[in-house]
């Protein structure tokens, strides 16, 4: 907390950015809180094609995907990690963009439907 807000301002290598801010060509931050203050996922983007690189907002599509309200403990606000992780997956179906996050099975990137209440995850094969 206030030791790295002391720290921040002394670092000259780092620019705070704010939701939707472009972080690098073709890749846009979108801000995800809830797993852990200030988390974000990111969107690249090439030609008409989209990825979301979620990171842990839907960790372990296997449990979240068919039950989006369950909490983690890893989840430091366990209501608002379920409404990000809800309103991300909407995007990404509604785009029909790709996915892949920090813990999703080999190779790490597939896609989402809904499904009754949840959702359901497939591996995109490589």
């Amino acid at each position: 907390g206030t030791r790295i807000q002391a720290t921040f301002p002394k670092w000259k290598n780092f620019k705070l950015v704010q939701d939707g801010a472009e972080v690098a060509p073709g890749v846009r931050l979108v801000n995800a809180p809830g797993h852990t203050p200030g988390h974000a996922a990111y969107l690249v983007t090439s030609g008409g094609k989209q990825l979301m690189v979620s990171n842990d907002v839907m960790y372990v599509p296997a449990l979240l995907a068919p039950h989006p309200d369950w909490q983690g403990a890893y989840d430091q606000d366990g209501p608002l990690a379920i409404e990000t992780r809800k309103k991300l997956v909407d995007r990404v179906i509604a785009e029909k963009m790709m996915i892949c996050g920090a813990h999703f099975p080999f190779p790490g990137i597939g896609t989402f439907v809904k499904d009754g209440s949840g959702y359901a995850f497939t591996v995109t094969k490589v």
